[in-house]
């Protein structure tokens, strides 16, 4: 029996942003967005949240998710944007998302090991493989962590386009924008403002 292709809709699909390749958190953090006809939460119920985890490789396709869990993913998603905004603007974020965000980390820790490669020993953590759902949430913590202190950090901005919440990491210091899309966006309204103060 072949396996399922799990594929979102058209509309749903979004451009690359920079740095979702390399850090899974930021997808999770642009899991919220606006199209044309309003906001859209890829994470919106548990089999929304189900499917999410299994696209990224986080939760086996077997293992079930429920509505608690889902929530926790949800609300690890608002403590990143949050902590990435106060990263971004160099405050202190609130303490709830904080909290938020370590109480995940220690939910599920992952137990250290040595690997030996043929590049030579390198650290290799083993998820808990006895609460994958826990697990899952406590690797895109661990990786929100790597983001916010490792030489990426600098590089974390928000889209400045205006109804876009997504985040991105800046490849040079011109890039305001989190894709082409949401530049295009931009300069188009920028465009029909300046042809409209012109018109008589």
């Amino acid at each position: 029996m072949r396996a399922v292709e799990h594929e979102a809709p058209v509309y749903l699909r979004r451009p690359a942003v920079p740095g979702e390749d390399r850090y899974v958190a930021l997808a999770l953090v642009n899991t919220r967005f606006t199209v044309s006809h309003g906001e859209v939460d890829l994470l919106d119920g548990t089999e929304a949240a189900h499917l999410w985890l299994v696209r990224h490789a986080l939760l086996p396709d077997r293992v079930s998710l429920n509505g608690r869990q889902s929530g926790r993913l949800r609300a690890l998603r608002e403590a990143l944007r949050t902590l990435f905004a106060a990263r971004a603007t160099g405050t202190p974020p609130p303490a709830d998302a904080l909290d938020t965000l370590n109480a995940t980390l220690a939910a599920a820790p992952a137990t250290p090991r040595l690997a030996w490669t043929a590049d030579g020993p390198r650290r290799a953590d083993v998820p808990d493989s006895g609460n994958p759902a826990a697990a899952a949430l406590s690797q895109l913590a661990e990786d929100a962590t790597d983001l916010l202190t490792g030489a990426d950090a600098d590089l974390l901005t928000e889209c400045a386009a205006p109804g876009c919440a997504g985040w991105f990491l800046r490849s040079h210091g011109a890039r305001r924008w989190c894709t082409t899309k949401c530049g295009n966006r931009v300069r188009a309204a920028r465009a029909y403002a300046a042809r409209k103060a012109g018109s008589p």
